[in-house]
Formats: C-alpha cells, sequence, structure tokens
C-alpha cells in the first residue's frame, strides 16, 4: 500500500481530504505528516498557507524529533532550517544533525538574527568549522566581542596540533613540519598510472623532453605587497663573445618571470628527487608520490604532470582546496578542478577557485552563481580579481539581498 504522502503528490485525493491533510488531521504518523505538510506547504498553491500554519504550530515533541534525526527527508530539513520557518526551540538540534547539510548553515550564518548568532555560537558545530565561522564573522548582527571571540576559535584551528613523539623513536627534525595526513588511499596500482599515460600518450610524446621546471609568477600578476621591489640586485650577466647579445636576453628573462620557493619547498630531497625524473617518471610520482611531491608537482611547467595530480587517487580534498587558491600553477589546472565532480562538491573549491586572479574568467563566471550571499560581496570588493568578475559580484550580491528580502 503506498504511502499518504505518495498519494498527494500523484493528486490522488479529494479537496476535502487535502483540506484535512493542510490542518494536519490524517491519520498517519506524526513523521509523515510533517512531510505532507511540507510538500503541501511549498508545492500546493490552494492548501499551502493553511500546511504553513499549521506546521508554525506543530507539535513540539515530534517538531523536536524531526529536527534531530539524521533521517528525516531533505525537504523538510530545508524547509525547517529555512530563516523564513525556523522555529528558535528547534535550531540547536538541527545544528548539529548531521542531515543538515554545511551549505545551508552557511547560508543562515551569514544573515542570522542576534537570537540565533548566540545559538551558533554555542553549537559544538559551528564552533568546530572554519568555514561556518567565517560566514558568521560577516553577519551584521555579531557584536564587536563576538567577532573577537570567533577569530580566537579560527585561531586555534587554524594552529597545528603539538606533535606527540613517539614511544620507539624520535621524529627526525626535517619531517617536523611534513603533512599530518595523506589520502586513505595507501597504494596507486601501476595500472592507474599506466591507464592515464595510454589516455595521454600523444600529449606525452609531445613534451617528451621537457625537464621539470616549476611554473614562474611574473610580478604583474602577483598582489601589490608581494612584487619584488624596483631595486632587487639583478641576476649576473654571462660574459661570452656575443655578451651585447646576451646580456638584454638575460635582463629580459630577469624581468619577466619570478618564482621564489617557500621554505618548506627548499628542501633537497623532494626537488632533486624530481629534477632526476622523465616525463613519465613525473607522472608516475605525481599519482603514487606523497603529498609534498604533489605539491611541486601540481606546480610543473608541463601540462599533463600537473594535470596528473588532480588523477591521482591519493590527493585529498584540503589539497585541491590549496590548489583551487594558487595563483603559481598552469591555467590548465584551474580549468580542470571544475570538470572533476568530487571536487566541485567542495564548496571551498568553488569560492577558492571564484577568488583566485589566476583563474580564466570565464570559469569564474561560471562558478559564481554558487557563491554564498557573504562571499559574493567579499568578490565584489576584491581588487586582485578583474573589473568583470567584480561587477558581476556585485550585481548577484544585490540580486540575492533583494530576494532575501521579499
Amino acid at each position: 500500500m503506498p504511502r499518504m504522502i505518495d498519494v498527494i503528490r500523484n493528486s490522488a485525493l479529494p479537496s476535502n481530504t487535502m483540506q484535512f491533510a493542510a490542518k494536519g488531521a490524517l491519520l498517519v504518523p506524526a513523521q509523515e505528516m510533517i512531510e505532507i505538510l511540507v510538500y503541501l506547504a511549498t508545492h500546493n498553491k490552494v492548501f499551502g498557507e493553511q500546511a504553513k500554519m499549521t506546521l508554525a504550530g506543530w507539535d513540539e515533541a515530534s517538531s523536536r524529533e524531526a529536527a534531530s534525526s539524521s533521517k528525516t527527508p531533505k525537504e523538510v530539513i530545508e524547509y525547517m532550517i529555512d530563516p523564513q520557518n525556523l522555529r528558535p526551540v528547534l535550531l540547536p538540534l538541527l545544528l548539529e544533525n548531521s542531515a543538515v547539510g554545511e551549505h545551508l548553515l552557511m547560508s543562515l550564518a551569514a544573515s542570522a538574527t542576534r537570537e540565533q548568532v548566540e545559538m551558533m555560537l554555542n553549537s559544538p558545530r559551528v564552533n568546530g568549522s572554519a568555514d561556518l565561522l567565517n560566514a558568521l564573522a560577516s553577519n551584521p548582527s555579531v557584536r564587536q566581542q563576538e567577532s573577537k571571540t570567533i577569530q580566537e576559535k579560527l585561531a586555534a584551528l587554524e594552529s597545528p596540533p603539538t606533535p606527540v613523539e613517539s614511544p620507539v623513536s624520535v621524529v627526525p627534525e626535517v619531517f617536523t613540519d611534513a603533512p599530518l595526513a595523506e589520502s586513505p588511499v595507501e597504494e596507486v596500482s601501476d595500472e592507474v598510472v599506466n591507464a592515464f599515460c595510454a589516455e595521454h600518450e600523444a600529449e606525452i610524446a609531445q613534451e617528451a623532453g621537457k625537464a621539470f621546471e616549476i611554473v614562474r609568477v611574473s610580478n604583474e600578476e602577483l598582489p601589490e605587497e608581494r612584487q619584488e621591489p624596483a631595486t632587487a640586485t639583478a641576476a649576473p650577466v654571462a660574459t661570452t663573445s656575443s655578451g651585447a647579445a646576451a646580456a638584454p636576453a638575460l635582463a629580459r628573462k630577469a624581468a619577466g618571470k619570478k618564482w621564489i620557493l617557500s621554505a618548506d619547498e627548499q628542501r633537497g630531497s623532494a626537488l632533486q628527487k624530481i629534477s632526476k625524473l622523465d616525463i613519465k617518471g613525473r607522472i608516475q610520482l605525481a599519482m603514487k608520490g606523497n603529498k609534498e611531491e604533489r605539491s611541486l608537482l601540481i606546480r610543473d611547467g608541463t601540462k599533463i604532470v600537473a594535470l596528473a595530480v588532480l588523477d591521482s587517487p591519493k590527493v585529498t580534498d584540503g589539497e585541491i582546496e590549496k590548489f583551487a587558491s594558487q595563483k603559481n600553477v598552469l591555467e590548465a589546472v584551474l580549468r580542470a578542478i571544475p570538470l572533476k565532480r568530487r571536487f566541485m562538491k567542495l564548496y571551498p573549491v568553488v569560492r577558492n577557485l571564484t577568488f583566485n586572479p589566476r583563474t580564466p574568467i570565464d570559469v569564474s563566471l561560471g562558478l559564481m552563481k554558487n557563491l554564498l550571499v557573504h562571499d559574493l560581496r567579499n568578490l565584489a570588493g576584491n581588487k586582485e580579481v578583474s573589473d568583470t568578475v567584480r561587477k558581476l559580484a556585485t550585481k548577484m550580491f544585490r540580486a540575492k539581498l533583494d530576494v532575501n528580502k521579499k
């Protein structure tokens, strides 16, 4: 026998029974009755208003059960967490319910009322998420002292945990700031690497003789505060029989793109290892290597090597978030990330790509519709991105504000 909610979805009930349904008077379990009321409130023009009134005064015990259960249907959860329908007594339960997606909580955090802000600041889930705290920090209802508290919590989340010494042996000093966690994939088979190489055989053959060279970022592409001063020491000029020609060539090279390795990347072992490999060796390392090696190979000037990092089963969500914000990667990398559905399920990846001035404009414009209101506002004021992106962000921000006011 079909459930009553399915019968209602198929419009198979007479109007008098539908009226009973909108008043919550059907003889069905309480949780199914809530599901029916939410369906009517969101999809039925005739009985929707009555269903909304019924839900607003619905029995608190069964409402709390629905708000706290991870098995509650998505449509019911989204209705309950919507600021227009949210009942204050249910918010603490909804905040900790795993069925409530973080994107819904981020949207709420950016526009929460004073009462809701206080509840969110007391939520373990909110206090454990940097994204939620950042969204809350952008809320105009947050008081100065609360803003300070949020920043302290963010700082605590960003601080690396204190290393614990092994009872058997001491960790060598060179690895003290190595990545703390790798992907759960321990090994990548040769079959996976071979399949990738076979798929891109033509590109690999075309780039066969290309040595490892890290992508450089020109002065013009860097934010103003990171640009090299004009009086920086020039590179030594070669003195050869063709010195007159060599000097301008070297000068042009020095004045063009420049790459400065971080302290992490100056560790000789990884760089030396990579520099000795041919293109196939680097592809294999990109797919089978560790996090440090991937962080270098994603910046390889050979496109197919950098793309192999994104295809590695070992690459983590956190790494992709970082890659999406990097300015020192090939444009092809920033174009490839949005083509993988797994990566586009991560909101920080979408946000980082749109905020990255190196992301191609057409990619940024296509992703902006997914940004939350507070991120659109921040993007509209971001002077690193292009005028086109800023103008569209401003337009979308105002449009979403108008929708929220209605």
